[in-house]
């Protein structure tokens, strides 16, 4: 096969993948613009018939979505800040130096991946009620950034160990002490890590259902996700407020990729060390 029809089978294969993923999207998309009264429809087309931004003016204007998207802002906001200050410090602190109980320690926050969010639910909301901060921000904060931080960490733990030592060696030359060299010459090096470390923090707390379910119960409180399952009832479900959320839920999410996606790239360290 010549390489002219082997790129064109790979794009291919590329353009038939990304419909198959933006597809769903498009097609939640569609049913938010739908008349209430053709919900139900097997109609494949994206732009309904009779399209209608109805489900949008009752979710932004008759519901208290914005105050919704506010609680999970103020929630993902702190954990994303949290979660990447400590993973910062934390995986440089395993990179770097060797101390007793390094390779515990290790061990111990990749065997807390190994279990599912349901284990922790009931120690995690047994600690959080001795503690009086269930319904409340603080503790779904504090709730999140555990169940993020272990990944966190051993994101930044392996960016670090890409960047060359003989940096630190020479800011030490230079007369930097141990925190001015991370803060001044490391730091700034793992930037791309860093942004993938905040991202999926971020993530982590704008989505998640299961948790908040079980520490929030404040009508006030409510995050995106505790919100939108409020439109599903035993007896209906408000499709088009649910597409019409699920929709604008997303945008924050995409647009704080695009924002980090500058600083998603590896190699930043090459030719450091060089001249």
């Amino acid at each position: 096969m010549s390489k002219r029809a082997e790129k064109t089978l790979l794009y291919g294969i590329l353009l038939v993948a990304s419909f198959i993923a933006i597809y769903p999207v498009l097609r939640v998309f569609g049913v938010s613009l739908r008349p209430g009264d053709r919900l139900l429809s097997t109609s494949l087309r994206i732009i309904p018939e009779g399209a209608t931004l109805y489900s949008y003016r009752v979710l932004l204007l008759e519901q208290p979505f914005l105050r919704w998207m506010l609680n999970s802002t103020i929630v993902a906001a702190a954990v994303t800040v949290v979660g990447a200050s400590l993973a910062s410090a934390a995986g440089y602190a395993f990179s770097r130096y060797r101390f007793k109980g390094r390779h515990a320690g290790l061990g111990g926050l990749l065997i807390t991946q190994m279990f599912p969010v349901t284990m922790l639910l009931l120690p995690l909301y047994i600690m959080l009620s001795k503690l009086g901060l269930v319904n409340t921000f603080l503790g779904l904060i504090i709730a999140y950034t555990a169940t993020a931080l272990p990944f966190c960490v051993w994101q930044m733990k392996g960016f670090y160990d890409t960047i060359p030592t003989s940096l630190e060696e020479a800011a030490a030359l230079d007369g930097c002490t141990g925190p001015a060299t991370f803060l001044r010459v490391i730091l700034p090096l793992a930037l791309p890590g860093l942004a993938v470390t905040s991202l999926f923090a971020f993530i982590t707390a704008w989505s998640e259902y299961l948790v908040a379910a079980q520490i929030i119960h404040d009508q006030s409180l409510l995050t995106l996700p505790l919100g939108l399952k409020s439109f599903q009832s035993n007896m209906t479900t408000e499709w088009g407020l649910y597409a019409a959320g699920a929709v604008i839920v997303s945008v924050p999410a995409v647009a704080v990729f695009l924002l980090a996606s500058r600083w998603l790239v590896s190699g930043l360290t090459l030719g450091s060390v060089k001249g």
